[in-house]
């Protein structure tokens, strides 16, 4: 009796801890919660009060106050609406590259290629991650760049590539995130049975047909997934427009170029990439591919 009295002497938090269930549960999320809420979602919250406060004409200061027109003048002000604009179609556009380069790797390299072969194209796809992002930025330019790589190889054959472009900025940003869409791709189809495969050959249908009507079903959701970091990640870059997209402008350029000028409204314009993502997130879950996730 006296050593089970020492022992839970010795052990008043664990013990207390185990009688206590709840208080267990609020000491695991604690540190989460203060994260998601106090820093993530109290952040937003003053970026979003921000972009309502006025800028004083005369001293160029930042005053509390509500006022509309930071809102407006995205809709309004034409270089602000044509670059919302463009930056959504090039996240698309990025997007929709990831996802068609991804399948058919996917489909190679989980069903198809050697072991060996497989683990040559995952340290290939995740080699991207390895390298810091002025690096990569820095390689794509002195690559694709007027004076750069590609139109020096080419200049035999008389071929000269676009230079820092749009193309280019799309290209680049399909480099830097492509690994986010092609590894859960790779996975949501490694987990496809075989003979599901072989039922379909079995059946007569050609292999477009059964990555149409078998694959592209089953991996839906791993699309998603992956959709969700390339879109949201190609909306917030502003760097790959600055070294790769010669004079394009995207949104988190306007961002950058009034932090310091009209903080309201680089506040106000902040909150379109996160719109566009909401968006984007209805839009998948009333297909229905949320619920599949």
């Amino acid at each position: 009796m006296s050593t089970l009295i020492s022992t839970e002497n010795t052990r008043p938090i664990s013990s207390y801890l185990f009688k206590r269930s709840k208080v267990r549960l609020i000491g695991l999320l604690a540190l989460p919660m203060f994260w998601i809420v106090g820093v993530y979602i109290v952040s937003l919250f003053l970026l979003l009060i921000t972009a309502f406060w006025l800028v004083d004409p005369f001293t160029s200061l930042v005053r509390p106050g509500f006022t509309l027109d930071n809102f407006i003048s995205i809709f309004t002000v034409q270089a602000y609406l044509a670059t919302s604009l463009r930056t959504l179609l090039i996240a698309l556009a990025v997007t929709a590259l990831c996802i068609l380069f991804a399948v058919p790797l996917g489909i190679y390299m989980a069903k198809i290629a050697r072991p060996w072969v497989r683990n040559l194209l995952a340290v290939a796809i995740t080699l991207p991650l390895w390298a810091g992002y002025l690096v990569k930025l820095i390689a794509m330019r002195l690559v694709f760049s007027e004076q750069g790589f590609f139109n020096w190889a080419m200049a035999p054959l008389g071929i000269r590539g676009p230079g820092c472009s749009i193309p280019i900025l799309i290209l680049t940003l399909t480099y830097l995130w492509f690994p986010y869409m092609a590894l859960p791709v790779f996975t949501a189809i490694r987990q496809i049975p075989t003979n599901l495969f072989d039922a379909s050959s079995d059946l007569g249908a050609k292999g477009f047909f059964t990555i149409y009507r078998v694959v592209l079903p089953l991996i839906v959701p791993a699309i998603i997934a992956g959709s969700v970091f390339t879109f949201s990640l190609s909306l917030g870059d502003y760097l790959a427009a600055r070294f790769t997209g010669g004079k394009t402008q995207m949104i988190g350029s306007i961002i950058a170029s009034n932090i310091n000028l009209n903080p309201p409204v680089a506040a106000a314009f902040s909150m379109v990439p996160i719109a566009f993502v909401v968006i984007y997130l209805v839009v998948a879950r009333r297909t229905g591919s949320l619920e599949r996730m």
